[in-house]
């Protein structure tokens, strides 16, 4: 008598980054959006499409935790965001505006000042790790010496994308990340955010572009923002 073999158990999907459900915006009266449902799972590129004014950048500032839930629900590796803490909740899912406020004062202030809060005292700020990642964009290190509100909207979306990646959270939230940049420039934090994708399976990215040339390079599907009926 033969004994007798267990049937192999298949792997159990991975748990999602983010999870939204049913969630819906709507501004003076008007749904920009209703009933969007969406996951996010780790190792994901994930581009957002729209109209113009569609409220793609509501979508994204929702995901952040930077808008109210109007509707719906959002969950962070399994926790609903109620239960996060915002300042621990926005460390592991940032959000990079197109067009980012900078204090006056040095670039390198700029990146040093999110080491001064609460979520990051156990961090220390990583120069050198500023230094590659500056290199890696074609900026020479004395562009930490220059004035913030002397920078081009370009050279700003720059700062915020290094100061992000410098604070090593798990999810990206892209606006529009290069509408501002040379082509060249373009390409080269296009690699970037690749290479910070493979530096972990447990990263994740969200993308918004007017080039829709760059959501194909850049991402592995999409969704698109319907007019809410």
């Amino acid at each position: 008598m033969h004994p007798s073999i267990a049937p192999a158990t298949a792997p159990s999907p991975r748990a999602p980054l983010l999870r939204a459900q049913q969630l819906a915006f709507q501004i003076e009266g008007r749904w920009l959006w209703r009933n969007l449902t969406l996951t996010l799972q780790p190792g994901e590129r994930l581009g957002i499409t729209g109209p113009s004014g569609g409220g793609k950048t509501l979508l994204l500032r929702t995901l952040a935790g930077l808008e109210p839930l109007q509707q719906g629900e959002l969950e962070y590796r399994g926790r609903a965001l109620t239960n996060w803490q915002m300042p621990a909740y926005r460390s592991r899912v940032a959000y990079i505006p197109q067009r980012p406020a900078l204090h006056e004062g040095s670039v390198e202030a700029a990146l040093r000042a999110p080491f001064n809060f609460r979520a990051h005292a156990h961090s220390t700020f990583p120069l050198d790790r500023a230094h590659e990642l500056l290199a890696a964009l074609g900026r020479e290190e004395h562009f930490l010496q220059q004035r913030c509100e002397r920078l081009s909207g370009g050279e700003a979306q720059i700062v915020a994308l290094l100061r992000t990646l410098l604070l090593e959270p798990e999810v990206l939230l892209l606006d529009e990340p290069t509408a501002s940049l040379d082509a060249i420039t373009v390409t080269a934090i296009e690699q970037l955010i690749e290479r910070w994708m493979a530096g972990t399976c447990e990263r994740a990215c969200v993308w918004t572009s007017h080039d829709s040339a760059q959501l194909q390079r850049t991402c592995d599907r999409q969704i698109t923002l319907e007019p809410a009926q």
